[in-house]
């Protein structure tokens, strides 16, 4: 049934973009909010409990809607909830349709709407970046997929809709704790307790992602790169992982980019982090199918 629903949400995905706009949950900001002013400016030492129910309070409803629904109807209530908690999980902006927009501005010229969108896939103000724009926007593809897309499926497979629903909103909530700390700097304790707590929960999906990606491209170079990015110390978990994403994501994709004209590198890298991706995406729908049939006939 897992699989089945995946498969639903992936292939609805690509046929309701017109509607995504509806699973941005603009709440969840005013809920940090709420929370950061009323439980976040406490000691230190309760930044992790109160990270933890931030967390957990909006997947509470989740989970017992999809225990209530259990096994009805032979299953199709709770097959449906899943699919539309996965639809709602993924994103909030579909990745493949924001690198697509990302290229079509640098094909047509528009800078300004080419920083704008790559704002969006870097989280941050692309100005000034210069030639070193084009690495970043690459990187920010293999970070992103984590983000949106393979850490929603692991959690998905692990504890159901309620997973997925998990994975999102801490990275939702980690998002607005970054934005309202650069804003003014409030609660940043509470901030860096949702980073941690979201860089626990990417961990595992973060490494599968890596050696889907491996896989997906150049494995030699993917692994030189991995090599690398275990060696590095940076400051947290989180950053750990999306530093190896982006290492193995990159060298994966060296080898067919390597070679091409100069002005066509920024839309060519783009294009190819998303087809590693892609890839690697239908890399893990092979191997959940395969766990999933042996499991059956087991």
């Amino acid at each position: 049934m897992s699989l089945l629903a995946l498969l639903l949400a992936l292939a609805l995905e690509r046929g309701l973009t017109r509607f995504f706009h509806l699973r941005e949950p603009r709440w969840l900001d005013r809920y940090y909010d709420w929370i950061a002013q009323r439980l976040g400016a406490g000691a230190t030492g309760t930044r992790v409990p109160v990270a933890l129910v931030a967390v957990l309070l909006p997947v509470l409803p989740v989970a017992a809607v999809s225990w209530l629904l259990g096994s009805h109807l032979l299953g199709m209530p709770q097959l449906a909830f899943a699919v539309l908690v996965l639809l709602v999980s993924f994103g909030p902006r579909d990745l493949r349709d924001e690198v697509d927009d990302y290229v079509v501005a640098l094909e047509r010229g528009d800078d300004d709407e080419a920083a704008r969108r790559a704002k969006e896939l870097l989280e941050a103000d692309a100005s000034g970046r210069g030639a070193g724009l084009r690495d970043a926007v690459e990187e920010a593809i293999f970070v992103q997929a984590n983000n949106r897309i393979f850490g929603v499926i692991f959690w998905f497979m692990v504890l159901g809709p309620a997973g997925a629903w998990l994975f999102r909103v801490s990275d939702l909530l980690r998002r607005r704790a970054a934005f309202q700390g650069a804003r003014g700097g409030m609660h940043d304790s509470l901030g860096r307790a949702l980073v941690a707590l979201h860089g626990l929960l990417a961990w595992i999906p973060a490494r599968l992602a890596a050696v889907s990606y491996a896989l997906a491209g150049s494995l030699e170079d993917a692994v030189g790169n991995w090599r690398v990015a275990v060696d590095r110390a940076t400051e947290s978990a989180l950053d750990r992982s999306e530093d190896l994403l982006a290492r193995v994501g990159k060298a994966s994709l060296q080898p067919s980019v390597a070679g091409l004209a100069p002005e066509s590198l920024d839309a060519a890298t783009a294009r190819g982090a998303w087809r590693i991706v892609g890839r690697a995406t239908w890399t893990w729908l092979a191997v959940i199918a395969l766990l999933v049939l042996v499991g059956s006939v087991a």
